[in-house]
């Protein structure tokens, strides 16, 4: 018997992600003896060439994963595929075509995949291999519609597999994903009904066995990976079970693997966080949807979250200084005006988490707040990702601004580019949310959003933005603007508007410091194999005219006039933030010229 070929592909959104989708229902096949191929590509990728290595397969059975960010391009890659191979038959699944799906069959799919995928696909593969589903007919597989004769069949709903009966996607080796983030699932399902998300229309929570868990894991630890994203909707809703891998990540860490969670902070309780002041910085991130702090609104969309709860334990959490945060708000949400929104930012933002992130509303298929789009007022594209335009409480030209401040925050706080600039200038405003607004402006007035400036014209640009605000001290801000630019990259020289300390004087301070065997055992140790003009090329010294060190202590409350020596260490990343490590040098650390 001739064995058809299947191929299943995923169009992912970056080269550095890979889909677990796909992989997962791969190694489903073949651990059940079915055998199916794939490739993955990204949206960068050129069309033609994505076309042309899937012909060059010659697939009988031809499936795609598809979500928002890849339906627009793998419809015009069907619609190409099908002429050259009139033949193929093509089935598509993801969140993007289980909930609307009849328009699906107009360009060229054959069959629809709805929710769960893994033993679909099988039984699939399986009936064309065993000439079942002639004349395109498949009613006896579960959780699929197809069209019969111009009209759309669904088939009844798959009963839903046990997690443990689902092999782990990597069990054959890490093939194909160096330098990319490694996803993983230890439970599907959320507890919550959140309007906007499609796991409200998941049915029940099922979580690995912790014998499973334990073994996926140290695989993962073995082989040094540098990341992994759990893709849990709310990992931590089964304390019990969250405190199981927490405790076994932090018992077997390797020092080099980051495990991200997203979880609901306002249900870490002190337990959990005694577990996580063990961690070592860096083992941990986590991803807080706080997504409005407008009551009416997270009554409205049904997310039940006790705010007080969730800034106090985000603060907790912060105050371990061991774990790195990224909270998340959406704009264009029920109820929430320009104002409304402007607090929620102001919310978020002043617990300065390591990454903030501002998301526009998508209108996702099936969801509770694309069904009731009319009743809140949301006019959305009709294209994916289906984002929002303007709703009845913030209009477009609003909606666009909020665009801008998200450019601003991406450009200068995510990045980590100026993140102690911004905390100094946030004081000559009236909040967070103003001096994004007012940069957003001054950015859109002097044309740099149609410009990709270098580094060093960013922080020249938010340089002159500053300078002319009322009370602003120009050299403080030139100060601080140093310490950033030096936090970032180790660059060869400072830009011609920064006051320099470079002269003979300085230099002999230099040359002193990195003689000294003593200052590189006390600061740099690890570097101590190299000469004092090697390490002058790794590290970064520099004289500040201010206490850079209280003023972050104060939390910019109080800069005064010191002097400050400062040794940048490019050879090391802070595991928290990111960033260079640097230390600040005592004054006996090298003798006075």
């Amino acid at each position: 018997m001739i064995k058809i070929k299947t191929l299943l592909v995923a169009v992912n959104a970056k080269y550095i992600h890979t889909s677990l989708a796909v992989r997962s229902i791969a190694m489903y096949c073949k651990e059940n003896n079915t055998n199916v191929s794939t490739k993955e590509f990204t949206i960068n990728n050129d069309e033609d060439t994505i076309i042309n290595e899937i012909y060059k397969e010659k697939p009988d059975f031809l499936g795609f994963s598809c979500y928002i960010w890849n339906i627009n391009i793998i419809l015009d890659i069907i619609a190409t595929i099908k002429k050259l191979l009139p033949n193929v038959k093509i089935f598509v699944g993801g969140p993007e075509v289980s909930y609307e799906y009849e328009y699906i069959f107009e360009k060229g799919v054959d069959i629809v995949c709805i929710g769960e995928g893994e033993k679909t696909v099988k039984e699939l593969v399986d009936n064309f291999n065993n000439k079942k589903c002639i004349d395109l007919s498949f009613e006896n597989v579960d959780g699929i519609a197809f069209k019969l004769e111009n009209k759309i069949i669904k088939t009844k709903d798959r009963e839903l597999l046990s997690l443990n009966e689902i092999p782990f996607v990597y069990k054959n080796g890490l093939e194909d994903t160096q330098n990319k983030i490694l996803y993983y699932e230890a439970s599907r399902g959320c507890p919550y009904s959140c309007q906007y998300c499609l796991s409200s229309l998941e049915k029940g929570l099922r979580f690995l066995n912790e014998e499973r868990v334990k073994e996926d894991l140290t695989f993962f630890l073995k082989n040094n990976v540098k990341q992994v994203k759990f893709v849990d909707r709310t990992f931590n809703c089964n304390k019990k079970f969250a405190l199981m891998i927490w405790n076994y990540l932090i018992e077997n860490d390797n020092g080099i693997t980051n495990f991200h969670f997203e979880i609901s902070a306002d249900i870490v309780d002190d337990e959990m966080l005694q577990t996580l002041k063990r961690a070592r910085v860096g083992l941990f991130q986590f991803e807080i949807g706080v997504q409005s702090t407008n009551d009416a609104t997270l009554d409205e969309i049904k997310r039940k979250t006790n705010l007080e709860k969730l800034f106090d334990k985000v603060d907790k959490i912060k105050n371990l200084k061991n774990i790195h945060q990224h909270l998340d708000l959406i704009a264009g949400l029920p109820f929430e005006d320009y104002e409304i929104f402007k607090k929620s930012f102001n919310d978020v933002f002043n617990v300065y988490p390591e990454q903030f992130q501002l998301g526009f509303l998508k209108l996702l298929k099936g969801s509770g707040l694309r069904i009731n789009a009319n009743k809140y007022g949301i006019v959305y594209k009709d294209k994916a990702p289906y984002e929002v335009l303007y709703t009845s409480l913030i209009n477009y030209d609003k909606m666009n601004m909020l665009k801008s401040i998200e450019e601003m925050v991406e450009t200068y706080y995510n990045s980590g580019k100026a993140i102690n600039t911004i905390k100094y200038g946030i004081k000559f405003f009236s909040s967070p949310f103003d001096f994004f607004e007012n940069l957003a402006i001054y950015w859109e007035e002097n044309n740099y959003n149609n410009i990709s400036p270098s580094k060093m014209k960013l922080y020249e640009i938010i340089y002159t933005f500053l300078k002319n605000i009322k009370n602003i001290d120009d050299k403080i801000l030139k100060e601080i603007i140093k310490f950033d630019i030096l936090l970032n990259d180790n660059i060869k020289s400072l830009p011609n508007w920064i006051e320099t300390n470079y002269n003979s004087q300085f230099k002999e301070k230099e040359r002193a410091f990195y003689n000294n065997k003593e200052n590189i055992e006390k600061y740099i140790p690890h570097l101590k194999n190299y000469d004092a003009k090697q390490l002058s090329r790794m590290c970064y010294f520099e004289r500040f005219n201010i206490n850079i060190k209280n003023m972050i202590e104060t939390n910019f409350n109080v800069i005064r006039e010191e002097e400050t020596y400062i040794l940048f260490d490019y050879y090391t990343k802070n595991d928290l933030i990111y960033k260079v490590k640097y230390h600040y040098l005592e004054r006996g650390c090298f003798n006075e010229a």
